[in-house]
């Protein structure tokens, strides 16, 4: 038998690319305090509901969804380098 499309693809697509870039070491929790600013609810709230889409176990609204997609489209704040003064 072949295996059937997922019946979301935009969705499936979604997961995929998300939980690549969640894997990184914090992201989850940050994405959950930034939630937890702007909609309320806790971080530990947050943190247990982004997990649970990540095991589709819920789904979330499209609102959520591309809410999430702009937080991690966000580039990292690195560290300013030190500027050497110029030579003379």
């Amino acid at each position: 038998m072949f295996p059937g499309k997922p019946d979301r693809p935009y969705f499936e697509n979604w997961l995929n690319r998300t939980r690549k870039q969640l894997a990184a070491s914090g992201r989850l929790s940050e994405i959950a305090l930034i939630l937890s600013r702007e909609e309320g609810r806790t971080p530990q709230d947050w943190s247990s509901y982004l997990r649970e889409l990540l095991e589709e176990e819920a789904t979330p609204s499209l609102d959520l969804l591309t809410r999430i997609d702009a937080l991690l489209a966000r580039p990292v704040q690195a560290e300013i380098p030190h500027q050497t003064p110029p030579l003379l």
